[in-house]
């Protein structure tokens, strides 16, 4: 299943590092922080040692891991050296530059691999998946965070916050409106619900769940590695 095209991602990420976290809380109203405290408790029942943030950006969700964990070793990894240097900053442990669709990690390294609203960003998102379950140890967890499709009467007002409002609010917040669009317009073509839930089982990830986050604005999704 195709993606987005790297070298585009890559270019409007370098150009909104440096006011990504605070446009992000700003237009999710700090609901993707709440959404960022759920992945932590659930990574912290599964008692990881090796934890794996994939697409790390700034760091957030590898800070939160790490504050709910802190018996775990969570490394950050990202393919857009400025994203990585904000999460080195902001106070991630490990970090590396690392592209999600070629990892430079053995098999079976890690015991869980979170993604936050990245995997929606990457150039194939079963190869993404694939690559990530392969640097699951067998029994290990993958989890992705990220936008889906608002249902029922939420629907139409998010859309047109969505492609209306939030490009115009964000261009003025980081002057990269075009880079918004971009994102605002790749949530409506990303996979989400049953048909996300099916690649993860092709990828080799058992007992694979979708569970809906604030009316299904964003989704939380679930697999374990295949012995």
């Amino acid at each position: 299943m195709s993606g987005q095209d790297p070298k585009f991602v890559k270019g409007a990420f370098a150009k909104i590092a440096d006011r990504y976290v605070m446009t992000n809380h700003v237009l999710s109203l700090g609901t993707d922080i709440l959404w960022r405290k759920k992945v932590g408790r659930i990574v912290q029942g599964w008692q990881a040692q090796r934890v794996l943030d994939v697409a790390t950006g700034t760091g957030d969700l590898a800070l939160e891991i790490q504050k709910k964990c802190p018996d775990a070793r969570v490394l950050g990894s990202d393919f857009c050296p400025e994203m990585l240097a904000h999460a080195t900053e902001s106070g991630v442990h490990e970090t590396q530059l690392a592209d999600a669709m070629n990892l430079p990690f053995e098999d079976a390294s890690f015991d869980v691999v979170t993604v936050a609203f990245g995997l929606r960003n990457m150039e194939n998102w079963e190869g993404a998946l694939r690559e990530m379950a392969r640097v699951i140890r067998p029994g290990g967890h993958l989890l992705v965070l990220d936008f889906s499709q608002a249902c029922g009467l939420l629907r139409k007002p998010y859309g047109y916050y969505l492609n209306r409002v939030l490009p115009k609010i964000a261009g003025l917040l980081t002057g990269q409106g075009a880079a918004y669009q971009y994102l605002a317009g790749s949530i409506s073509d990303f996979p989400f619900g049953e048909e996300m839930v099916e690649l993860f089982k092709k990828a080799g990830l058992l007992e694979s769940q979708c569970e809906p986050l604030s009316g299904g604005i964003a989704s939380i999704y679930t697999g374990v590695k295949a012995a």
